[in-house]
């Protein structure tokens, strides 16, 4: 279970999320400015609530009454933002392993053989398509153990072909990891074929939440 009950103001903007979640991916919908990035950077520890609170599972991530603000490194979170973030400095390699924590469960051949990126080991970042950056991307924040999955608009950057091939890879992480997962995205596709729960936000606001089905 993941609770989100906080308050987020950034000069005359102001989010407002309550929520309970249970889905394996809930996806965050609604226009550009609507929020969705804000709720993933305050989940993973990026940007402070005015208050409230956030919990994943047993751990509090964010307290404003009891003064828990875990830094990011202790939240136990991958993150994989619009840009991606890949070290271009690293090859495929070091950047898949740079995230892996150590006494880690989840082994790095299952994940490399899952996102099928084994032949790019040896690539620089420089050299790889924007797919194979994203599947690198996913691979990094899996390799780090995280209990909850922080997907921004993951396909944004790619076309349309690519996104098609993309997507079996998220339905992967989805059906065998048992990691819960919070996707941003402006595509009712994605969420249809994706999402088990959706929360729509406008201007800082839920005005539909509940299974595509429902809301969509």
């Amino acid at each position: 279970m993941i609770a989100l009950d906080f308050t987020v103001v950034q000069g005359s903007f102001r989010l407002e999320i309550r929520e309970q979640l249970a889905a394996r991916i809930t996806a965050l919908f609604g226009a550009s400015g609507a929020g969705k990035t804000t709720v993933l950077d305050a989940v993973a520890g990026l940007r402070r609530p005015e208050a409230g609170s956030i919990q994943v599972g047993s751990h509090v991530l964010f307290a404003s009454d009891r003064g828990v603000n875990l830094p990011p490194h202790r939240r136990r979170i991958g993150y994989v933002p619009q840009d991606v973030a890949l070290f271009p400095h690293m090859d495929v390699r070091h950047n898949v392993l740079y995230g892996r924590r150590e006494g880690q469960k989840l082994s790095v051949a299952v994940v490399m053989a899952m996102l099928e990126i084994e032949g790019l080991l040896d690539r620089a970042v420089a050299q790889l398509s924007g797919g194979e950056r994203q599947r690198v991307a996913l691979a990094r924040a899996l390799m780090s153990s995280p209990e909850l999955l922080l997907l921004d608009e993951p396909l944004a950057a790619v076309d349309v072909e690519r996104r098609r091939r993309i997507l079996p890879y998220l339905e992967r992480v989805r059906d065998q990891l048992a990691v819960p997962i919070m996707y941003v995205t402006h595509d009712v596709a994605e969420v249809r074929l994706l999402a088990d729960h959706v929360i729509v936000l406008d201007q800082g606001r839920t005005i539909r939440s509940g299974s595509p089905a429902a809301v969509l």
